[in-house]
């Protein structure tokens, strides 16, 4: 579980790392452009994740075809994976289109909703290689082929960086683009992250003798429904989920500018922590799907346990470390004294809920590897959306509480998320180790 799980965690973490490096390095120019880059990223990231949750039923094919030793079929589901990601990305820039034309409509402060605005369109252009990275990552870890996906982050990320430096702030003989600078060179690491995993793939079927592109298989109406139909509960779950977070960045954006460049900061640490546990939670996906292909249901079990273990100790000391130095934390992001009186209280916040979040990200992935993608998504409903959002937003607009009151909301959703999967995961994997 260990050498499954580290590379797709620092795969995870090197996700983040690219919204983390285009938020520290526009922060130089100040609160507003902080705000641009979240709210931007906010609003791109809704319709684009569920684009890659629509993916992420090749844990469960890929994982439990390779289990039965069948490679031939997990390269044929890479093959509809990549026919999806083709299919989905016009509508998908369609969509983020649309929203970046109506950001100053709907009482965004215009000093953060124009260049938003603006960081959109940009960034919209990196969807194909988002996608086409998307499916061929999760292929890569349903074979096991996991360390490649971490060496490709790192680079992208040098590249990102890079990028920034030269774009942001006119270096090298270049025009000083702001935050646009910071889209476009996220654009180019996507469209390198691509290459690169596809060419991995080729070269990993070239060498067991079935050269990837030679041997492409054609489009399944059959196999994409397979996709969709477990896709379509994940990719529902995600968007959900995110989709809670972004409207609570949305919502931040009607507060001050102060109050969302805290909120951006605090919510990147809970998404730093977050990604640890998502990336075990990928690796409980393959680990339960190899156990199902092989028929050996007790060691499914027994994977998705270990994971949980593995996701809630790293969380506790994110917690620990949340609630001993939140002030060094923020310093990283900004001096500005405002935000340093608001941070430490949203980050002691994000600390209570830590290992509800680990929880109910693992047990997503587990589930997962057992075929299981409609019972988190309604999780993610009644958590989010009848409980935690309502309440959120009544404490921070109706009873004043602000910032504050909004993370409170969404703190009881995660309670309940992970209580409602834990149960579920633990129901489902006793019964299924009692069928085999």
């Amino acid at each position: 579980m260990v050498a499954l799980a580290v590379p797709v965690v620092l795969s995870e973490l090197g996700w983040m790392a690219q919204g983390v490096v285009d938020t520290i390095m526009v922060g130089k120019l100040g609160p507003a452009a902080i705000g641009a880059v979240a709210l931007g990223n906010a609003v791109y990231y809704t319709p684009s994740l569920f684009g890659i949750g629509l993916l992420l039923g090749l844990d469960t094919l890929v994982s439990q075809a390779y289990g039965r030793k069948d490679h031939d079929d997990c390269h044929r589901w890479l093959a509809q994976g990549v026919y999806l990601g083709l299919i989905l990305t016009l509508p998908l820039m369609a969509l983020v289109a649309l929203a970046s034309l109506n950001l100053t409509h709907f009482g965004i402060t215009p000093t953060v909703g124009t260049p938003a605005r603006s960081y959109l369109m940009l960034l919209n252009l990196g969807t194909l290689p988002l996608l086409l990275y998307g499916g061929t990552r999760r292929y890569l870890q349903g074979v096991g082929q996991v360390r490649v996906i971490t060496v490709t982050y790192v680079l992208a990320n040098l590249l990102n960086w890079a990028g920034n430096w030269v774009l942001i702030y006119g270096k090298l003989g270049f025009p000083a683009l702001g935050v646009d600078g910071s889209a476009i060179s996220t654009c180019i690491a996507r469209v390198a992250m691509a290459l690169s995993l596809l060419g991995f793939a080729w070269r990993y079927e070239r060498q067991r003798g079935h050269p990837l592109f030679r041997h492409w298989a054609a489009p399944s109406l059959e196999r994409l429904r397979s996709l969709v139909r477990i896709g379509a509960p994940a990719a529902g779950q995600i968007l959900l989920e995110v989709g809670a977070w972004n409207l609570s960045t949305f919502a931040a954006g009607y507060l001050t500018p102060v109050a969302l460049a805290t909120h951006s900061i605090a919510l990147n640490y809970a998404s730093i922590s977050y990604m640890v546990p998502l990336g075990v939670s990928a690796a409980a996906a393959v680990s339960v799907g190899h156990a199902v292909g092989a028929g050996d249901l007790q060691r499914a079990r027994r994977a998705g346990w270990l994971a949980l273990g593995l996701g809630t100790a790293f969380m506790l000391l994110a917690a620990v470390v949340f609630l001993a130095a939140p002030v060094p934390l923020i310093r990283l992001y900004t001096s500005d004294p405002r935000v340093l009186a608001v941070g430490p209280s949203l980050l002691w916040i994000a600390a209570a809920f830590q290992v509800f979040d680990g929880v109910q990200t693992v047990t997503t992935g587990a589930l997962r590897g057992l075929g299981e993608t409609r019972v988190p998504m309604i999780a993610n409903l009644i958590g989010y959306w009848i409980l935690g959002l309502p309440i959120g937003l009544t404490l921070c607009f109706v009873l004043h509480r602000g910032i504050f009151g909004l993370w409170l909301g969404l703190t009881s959703a995660l309670v309940l998320i992970a209580l409602i999967l834990l149960r579920r995961w633990q129901r489902d994997s006793i019964r299924a180790q009692a069928l085999s």
